[in-house]
């Protein structure tokens, strides 16, 4: 059975671009919103800076939870805080009335979503937490409510509209607790100092992994190097070019510091019937393109695609050769 052809040309068409509109008017309401109120509030942005604090003290665990779309949001800010150098999982409050409070200790500290504030799954959580002294940080819209009343840092987000016609389906404010979750990961991953190496740790798979590579992992180093020093003969070069693979030599100066580089586009360049007896000063190309081996590989892809180039010279500090990288190096290891 084929699939039934639709006429976007009707009035069915208006009415869904109509919907859609006003969806994404209403998110972006929502934010500006927040980042109005977040700017001029200071207990809204006192509120914020005092999580912060508290998560990065901490000496345990982030448990976050949460009911229903804010349950969902929750998992996704766990996943988020894991991965950007915070240890945190997601524990459903069913669960944990069911056996799962015991993952928690006091060293731990909960992050709790409620948009009412009043979500009576979550009273046993908060029991515990004041048993056992677990810090709890809140984000609802009733700054009233059980549960920002509870709650070591209560976030108090402003009460948005939603999308959904009814004012009953969690849209604009769920993704408002997302959009809090996610700015307080950033907030503590830049406090850490969490760096792209530190992030390859947390994602070695995938695309993702890929372009966290560092140039020194797909470099070619030692004798595989293309290398002649200044004074040597085109013939060497040549044949350095040929041998080796990379359609390219390095040159030297007398301190082992990269001079220059040929190509084999300067070849051409230079061809004539004398072109093997001259030395390679006279052809090699000055200033060539390096990079250090602890960047990124996809730093050293939008070199190679920017100065329209195939392979990158390796050197270290002090401008001495390391390793060789070529473009087909980045390509086999997924990094584009």
């Amino acid at each position: 059975m084929g699939l039934r052809q639709v006429d976007m040309n009707t009035p069915q068409e208006g009415i869904v671009i109509e919907s859609l509109t006003r969806s994404i008017a209403t998110a972006v309401d929502g934010i500006n919103a927040f980042a109005t109120q977040f700017a001029a509030d200071q207990a809204l942005s006192r509120s914020l800076v005092d999580a912060v604090e508290l998560i990065a003290g901490g000496r345990g665990r982030v448990v976050v939870s949460g009911v229903g779309k804010s349950g969902h949001i929750g998992r996704k800010i766990a996943a988020t805080l894991a991965s950007t150098g915070t240890s945190a999982y997601f524990v459903h409050p069913t669960e944990a009335s069911h056996g799962d409070l015991g993952m928690i200790t006091s060293e731990d500290l909960l992050i709790l979503l409620s948009w009412s504030g009043e979500t009576v799954e979550l009273g046993n959580m908060l029991a515990y937490a004041k048993r056992f002294n677990v810090p709890v940080v809140s984000l609802t819209s009733n700054a009233e409510s059980l549960l920002a009343r509870n709650s070591s840092v209560a976030i108090t987000l402003p009460k948005v509209q939603e999308a959904c016609p009814h004012g009953l389906a969690p849209t604009t404010s769920a993704m408002l607790q997302l959009a809090v979750g996610d700015a307080l990961a950033i907030a503590l991953l830049e406090r850490r100092g969490f760096s792209a190496q530190d992030f390859k740790t947390f994602h070695p798979g995938g695309k993702l992994g890929s372009q966290l590579l560092l140039v020194q992992e797909l470099a070619h180093d030692g004798d595989a190097i293309p290398l002649l020093s200044l004074g040597s003969p085109m013939g060497d070069a040549v044949i350095q070019m040929s041998s080796k693979g990379f359609g390219v030599v390095g040159i030297t100066d007398e301190t082992g510091k990269l001079a220059g580089v040929i190509t084999d586009g300067d070849l051409r360049r230079h061809m004539s019937h004398g072109l093997l007896l001259e030395t390679v000063d006279t052809v090699m190309s000055h200033s060539p393109r390096v990079i250090k081996g602890s960047a990124l590989a996809s730093a050293a892809m939008e070199i190679m695609q920017a100065q329209k180039v195939t392979v990158l010279f390796l050197v270290d500090d002090t401008g001495i050769p390391s390793g060789i990288l070529h473009i087909h190096d980045l390509l086999r290891a997924g990094v584009a």
